[in-house]
């Protein structure tokens, strides 16, 4: 799915398809509201009788819609053209390590409602209970149209399949739950990995970035560590659609075991998981270590507090996270070049105490003064939203997404 450039975008001709144009103008209609329908002819360096066209027939659709009239100091005042999206809605679901999140949003990622429950480890435990908690979600907020649930998972996901084909923070290996979520709920389902979803949150949904949204790495640091790569609108994901797991890519081949089962990943250096079982000084091999952290709700904003209250041993675990996190961007940014960095996850809300020192590794370990300069950028910590934000995003860019061309 491309995301149309909205500053640098070429319409269609006769030999190309309307619904480019059509697409197009739902776009600049969508990042720039509210346009008038003489906005819209400037940018597209059109006619307005062509632009009246397009609205008429989005209006007809139910996709815009005309709101107040423009102040103008003189003339026949325009009216001012919105897109729908208060009213349309999206279940968003975010599966992790300790807790599953159910949100009602909608279509611009504002929660409507939202509720949590322990993680279910067995698949069909968990459709179940999301069929439960989704149908009584749509039933209590009286909502008549919803264009479908996005799930976030930590993993290996086939797009466009929706197949987990691995997530070693589940526990899962090739597990299906797409078409029995479907199936139980009657709505269209898509299942995506964490780092894809939320570089498709920074593109599709408000605020929008303009020219920053079409390249850059979108790097998640939290239960696991995964990368979605932006390159020209487009996320990349490679033959069999699991490029961006870097997060198991060796920073040493003797280094400590990952939850894969291999040894040394940039992951079981950076991970939550393992920042806090360096903390407590755990094995996160062993089961009983796993569920240890997993019963005992110490997260890692508990870690980072207790740093800035003085806690040197919580600081010594944060720093050397930060430390090798350092190397694993460096790694990144040698490999593809992007534009810049975002960061995200629960570290990022103790970015100003590790900020320097993973600046430190990009800068040793890149190979450029280009390279060592790429901007690092944290996102704001939202206590998850980003991946909520990223489960209604899947829906959000099949809807907004440029049409394909043969």
């Amino acid at each position: 799915m491309r995301k149309i450039n909205t500053g640098q975008f070429r319409r269609a001709t006769r030999s190309t398809p309307r619904e480019i144009n059509r697409k197009i103008v739902l776009n600049l209609v969508r990042e720039h509201e509210p346009l008038s329908r003489a906005d819209l002819a400037r940018r597209m360096h059109v006619g307005r009788g062509m632009i009246t066209q397009i609205v008429e027939g989005l209006i007809a659709d139910g996709v815009i819609f005309e709101g107040a009239l423009a102040n103008v100091p003189r003339g026949r005042k325009p009216t001012l053209l919105h897109v729908r999206s208060r009213d349309q809605y999206a279940i968003a679901v975010d599966v992790r390590f300790s807790r599953t999140v159910v949100a009602l949003t909608d279509l611009d990622g504002r929660q409507v409602a939202l509720e949590s429950f322990p993680t279910l480890l067995s698949p069909g435990a968990l459709v179940a209970e999301l069929v439960t908690r989704v149908t009584r979600l749509l039933r209590e907020h009286q909502v008549q149209g919803c264009e479908g649930i996005g799930i976030v998972v930590p993993g290996m996901i086939h797009r466009r399949t929706g197949h987990i084909l691995n997530s070693p923070q589940l526990g899962w290996r090739d597990v299906e739950i797409r078409e029995a979520l479907a199936a139980g709920t009657g709505l269209r389902v898509f299942v995506e990995n964490a780092p894809i979803a939320c570089a498709l949150a920074h593109m599709w949904l408000p605020p929008f970035h303009g020219d920053e949204a079409d390249n850059f790495v979108y790097v998640t640091v939290s239960d696991g560590v995964g990368v979605g790569v932006v390159e020209d609108g487009e996320v990349f994901r490679g033959h069999g659609d699991t490029a961006g797991e870097f997060g198991h890519l060796p920073l040493s081949l003797d280094g400590p075991h990952c939850m894969c089962g291999l040894q040394g990943c940039l992951e079981a250096y950076t991970s939550n998981v393992a920042t806090m079982a360096r903390y407590f000084g755990l094995d996160v091999r062993a089961p009983d270590s796993r569920e240890h952290l997993r019963q005992s709700g110490f997260t890692m904003e508990d870690l980072i507090a207790r740093v800035r209250s003085g806690d040197e041993r919580a600081r010594k675990a944060l720093l050397e996270t930060g430390q090798y996190l350092g190397i694993g961007l460096a790694g990144i940014i040698t490999a593809l070049s992007p534009a810049r960095v975002l960061v995200a996850g629960e570290i990022t809300a103790g970015w100003d105490l590790i900020a320097e020192v993973v600046a430190e590794g990009v800068r040793r370990r890149t190979l450029t003064a280009a390279a060592a300069a790429t901007p690092l950028v944290p996102t704001p910590h939202e206590g998850g939203a980003a991946r909520l934000r990223g489960a209604t995003a899947l829906l959000v860019a099949r809807k907004f997404a440029a049409p394909k061309v043969a």
